[in-house]
């Protein structure tokens, strides 16, 4: 008898089930082919050699060894990435609850009793000791999955978990790149720190120096005043600088999520002291953007609306359930084996929705459901397709912008000695130095500006590609 159920149970459970959710077909990208072209990013192109984004792991991109141990260090404890890693966890296990509902659950139970009874109560007047002994197997409100609703909710939740997967591939990706980011920051702040300090230096030497010259009658006032200007403004944006390295250095100690702060000794001076990033390659085709880990995610939980689909059309149809399935096998011995039987009972039961507008708004909302997610993930990769061109338009233009700037602060501190030069003879008034040194204290911080943006420009391609993922 309970190879019978045995059997009966696993033919039933290997029983072909229909599904009834749409048949998924990946969307048609609604964005072009191909990159962007224009006079932007003419100079965008990769220098031979180079490789995709996905190809390459941060540490390889990221070649700097002391931001290589800020961002472990920060991949290791980081709240946010904990909490997506955990998010995977939980997804991973409503998808092993709902894939454990397509298979009954079977108990198993046994049970033993022993009895004397008296010889004045015994039918044959000798007294007798009776051993009785139970076993069974049960199965309660069992499922029969025959129109494909269960493994559509099974499917839905494997899409979910897979989408919780690139959600933390995704925040992995933030966490790389925003502590290289800060990390690039701190490294221009301090240089215009380092900036600010030598031209206070050097504009409290020019300011004694006028003094004295006002003092014995060579120098006027104005003088005086106009070389003061120049003091104050240095000095408040030293004071500024100060400030933002210490914001910096703050943002890094909360992206690390270590309980001490970052060690000083790893932190940048300058960006000058920050090893060059790995060129990489956008490629040809935006296709490339489908491996993304946020478009990957946009796609499953599309998956996971369609999957959604079938399991609302399958309520609509009968639901058929073994609400009861129990085989016991007994044996009563009386000093000996005397008797033994076995009972099996199956109580299937079905359920038929005549009409329920419950379950067609059901329906109607998992449809909806299917094209709200549709369109997120279309408009997924629009804003993706998005970052990368603007990304690529910072590496076609960000070279021709340093190199200008680089000139401008050549010329502009030639200009400034020729002006001080002049104005020690006493050929030229002090406000042309002024204007001169202006001029190249304002260009000197463009300068740390743009460097900073080619930095931080790579390393924005680099994760608008998908770049830092694992």
């Amino acid at each position: 008898m309970t190879r019978n159920l045995l059997c009966l149970l696993g033919a039933v459970v290997f029983l072909i089930s229909c599904s009834l959710a749409p048949q998924y077909s990946r969307p048609e990208a609604p964005v072009p082919d191909a990159w962007p072209t224009g006079a932007a990013y003419e100079k965008s192109t990769p220098t031979p050699g180079s490789t995709g984004a996905l190809e390459i792991q941060w540490r390889e991109f990221f070649s700097d060894a002391r931001l290589q141990e800020l961002i472990a260090t920060a991949l290791e404890n980081n709240r946010d990435l904990r909490l997506a890693a955990l998010n995977v966890r939980r997804a991973q296990a409503i998808y092993g609850i709902r894939r454990a509902e397509l298979y009954p659950a079977v108990d198993a139970f046994a049970e033993g009793s022993k009895q004397r009874v008296p010889a004045d109560l015994s039918s044959d007047g000798q007294a007798k000791t009776t051993e009785r002994y139970d076993v069974g197997l049960g199965i309660a409100s069992w499922e029969i999955d025959f129109f494909g609703r269960i493994r559509s909710l099974k499917d839905r939740a494997l899409e979910e978990f897979l989408a919780t997967e690139q959600a933390r591939r995704s925040a992995q990706i933030l966490i790389v790149s925003a502590v290289a980011e800060a990390y690039l920051a701190l490294a221009a702040d301090r240089e215009n720190l380092a900036l600010a300090m030598d031209t206070f230096k050097n504009q409290k030497y020019a300011y004694d120096l006028v003094k004295r010259r006002r003092d014995v009658g060579i120098g006027t006032e104005l003088d005086l005043r106009q070389a003061q200007t120049q003091v104050d403004i240095a000095r408040r944006d030293i004071a500024i600088y100060t400030q933002r390295v210490a914001q910096d250095e703050n943002a890094l100690n909360f992206l690390c999520g270590t309980p001490s702060p970052v060690p000083r000794e790893i932190l940048p001076a300058d960006l000058a002291h920050v090893a060059p990033l790995k060129d990489i390659s956008a490629g040809l085709s935006s296709e490339v953007l489908l491996q993304r880990p946020d478009i990957l995610q946009a796609e499953n939980l599309l998956k996971a609306a369609n999957a959604n689909i079938g399991a609302a059309r399958a309520a609509l149809f009968p639901r058929i359930s073994l609400t009861t399935a129990v085989g016991t096998a007994s044996s009563e011995l009386s000093g000996l084996f005397e008797s033994g039987s076995g009972t099996w009972l199956f109580a299937p039961q079905a359920t038929l929705p005549i009409f329920d507008a419950r379950l067609w708004s059901a329906l109607d909302a998992t449809q909806a459901e299917r094209e709200i997610a549709l369109v997120q993930y279309e408009k997924a990769i629009q804003n993706a397709f998005r970052e990368v061109a603007d990304a690529l338009a910072v590496r076609g233009t960000v070279n021709d912008q340093v190199a200008a700037q680089q000139s401008l602060v050549e010329a502009l501190a030639e200009t400034y000695r020729l002006s001080d030069m002049r104005y020690a003879k006493g050929v030229d008034n002090y406000l042309a130095v002024l204007v001169a040194q202006r001029s190249l204290y304002a260009a000197q911080q463009v300068l740390v500006v743009l460097r900073l943006a080619k930095r931080a420009g790579q390393v924005r391609l680099y994760a608008v590609l998908g770049g830092g993922a694992d």
